[in-house]
């Protein structure tokens, strides 16, 4: 084959990452919207496919974060960055979105319609943040906008808790805007990527024990949704607060030279 269309091994990993975004659709499908349109009332069967649809896109979380290390290390094909672009589409726009839009249609006093224009929100947000990410160029070590794949798991956590129909919709259309706008997220990178693989690593065990309806697991899962969202709002003012000691660090030094 030429050399063009010849995938390495990061490629397979990005290729999982998009199998575990569909096959997330697929379960969100058949195990949650289709049993409600069918006037189903288990309710085990849809958390278990909801802890199902979640792993999946945890699943591609660990997968994007290791076909970047992956090409770093090995190098990708020529295909890789947009392979990488179209199946973080897949698992971080239209999984996510498709989640939300569910949501609206099997919740108690949801909004279908709202739910709808949230959902079309986080799938836009996604394919805009992307095309940005293909085309503009930021300083080394830090994203523009919250990461998508962090986005997804983010909007994700916002429905598990919950939480009231408008606060639901309110909180996933400031996640949209944080992927959209300028305000900096490090990069997953070192001692960060050990601890972000750590987290999702403990966020599939407590949705596990969440879809088994093991002692505390509603409480282990609310848990986590909230740490997600807490993690979403801070983790940009370390990035603030090291530009801040940067700038003054650079004024002392400016200061420093102008001395006799």
């Amino acid at each position: 084959m030429p050399l063009s269309l010849r995938l390495s091994i990061a490629d397979t990993l990005t290729l999982g990452n998009a199998t575990c975004g569909f096959m997330a659709v697929y379960f969100t499908t058949t195990g949650i919207l289709i049993p409600d349109l069918m006037g189903s009332q288990e309710s085990g069967m849809a958390r278990n496919s909801a802890a199902t649809a979640v792993i999946l896109m945890l699943c591609a979380a660990v997968f994007d974060l290791f076909d970047g290390l992956v090409a770093r290390k090995l190098r990708s094909s020529p295909m890789g960055a947009e392979l990488d672009n179209l199946s973080d589409l897949i698992s971080f726009g239209l999984a996510p979105a498709y989640f939300v839009l569910v949501y609206g249609m099997v919740a108690e006093g949801a909004y279908q319609r709202v739910a709808a224009v949230g959902a079309i929100v986080v799938l836009l947000a996604v394919v805009l943040r992307l095309a940005r990410f293909s085309c503009v160029t930021v300083k080394d070590g830090t994203f523009q906008g919250m990461p998508s794949p962090f986005g997804a798991l983010t909007v994700v956590s916002i429905v598990l808790l919950e939480l009231p129909f408008v606060a639901t919709l309110l909180a996933i259309l400031g996640t949209a805007w944080l992927m959209v706008s300028r305000v900096e997220y490090p990069k997953p990178r070192g001692r960060l990527a050990v601890a972000m693989l750590s987290w999702i690593v403990v966020g599939m065990g407590m949705m596990a024990a969440w879809a088994f309806d093991a002692p505390s697991g509603q409480l282990l899962l609310q848990t986590g949704c909230a740490l997600q969202l807490v993690m979403g709002a801070v983790i940009p003012l370390f990035a603030t607060a090291r530009r801040v000691n940067n700038f003054r660090d650079n004024r002392r030094e400016a200061r420093a030279a102008q001395l006799p």
